[in-house]
């Protein structure tokens, strides 16, 4: 029997990397897996792979950032598969303009929307479930931008992944005397498709040398897997080799800057 027997388990941006990695982990041990995320055939896809495992796994399109949505996916997975266990808040989105001098705000709402605003939702629907049981987890994944901001991952990025940070640990220090287990995950850079927004995007061996989306999915199931009685409350997962980011900093100074500005170098 997997540690995770009888669980139902919620994961955002389960289609690709992180999310996909975390679901086929979470299911080996037992959990039914609710993989979320916008695109039918790729969810579809993995469900597959999670089935062909001996898995069992179903695929939910949301819109994440829609009240409406979170609330009729949550009540759909409720009625099929029973009350929420363990949510898992992968999904992320990052600018293309990263300095803030240059961000629209339909730009910078939209990042705070997947990375802030849907993990506010998600929790506020999956909670009743859990508090009224006295059991649950919500792991959330951050980032090291959120610890230590810059033009790499752009001003909204790091801003969102702070303020998920703030509200995840608001989560435990309000809930924890009730059985919920609330965890942030820090991961530095991660071999990811959110690197192609980059202003340069990481060469393939640079992403390589990277923390990969299965590391991510470990450290996870790591903390997801530990008794009741145990959190973790932030786990920090970073490349052991930093690399000189410098050059790609000073690019993403000038990505979306107006042609004409005169402080153009």
């Amino acid at each position: 029997m997997g540690l995770l027997e009888g669980k139902v388990a919620v994961i955002t941006g389960a289609g690709t990397g992180m999310g996909r990695s975390t679901a086929a982990l979470l299911a080996a041990e037992g959990a039914s897996v609710v993989l979320v995320g916008r695109r039918q055939e790729i969810l579809d896809q993995a469900v597959a792979d999670i089935t062909a495992q001996g898995g069992h796994a179903v695929a939910r399109t949301a819109d994440i950032s829609s009240k409406d949505d979170v609330d009729a996916l949550v009540a759909g997975v409720r009625a099929s598969l029973g009350p929420v266990d363990i949510l898992v808040n992968n999904a992320g989105s990052a600018s293309k303009v990263l300095n803030v001098r240059w961000i629209s705000q339909q730009e910078w709402n939209e990042v705070l929307d997947v990375n802030l605003n849907a993990v506010y939702l998600l929790t506020q629907a999956v909670l009743p479930d859990m508090l009224d049981r006295n059991t649950g987890t919500i792991i959330t994944v951050s980032s090291l931008a959120a610890v230590n901001p810059n033009l790499l991952g752009g001003a909204a990025y790091g801003a969102a992944k702070a303020a998920v940070r703030n509200f995840m640990t608001y989560l435990h220090n309000t809930f924890r005397n009730d059985g919920l287990r609330a965890i942030t995950i820090l991961p530095g850079e991660t071999a990811t498709p959110i690197l192609d927004n980059r202003a340069r995007p990481p060469r393939p061996e640079e992403r390589d040398a990277m923390v990969q989306p299965e590391d991510v999915a470990r450290a996870i199931h790591l903390v997801a897997t530990l008794p009741q009685r145990t959190v973790v409350q932030e786990l920090i997962i970073a490349p052991t080799v930093q690399r000189d980011t410098s050059g790609d900093i000073e690019i993403s100074r000038w990505a979306g800057a107006p042609a004409d500005d005169p402080s153009r170098p």
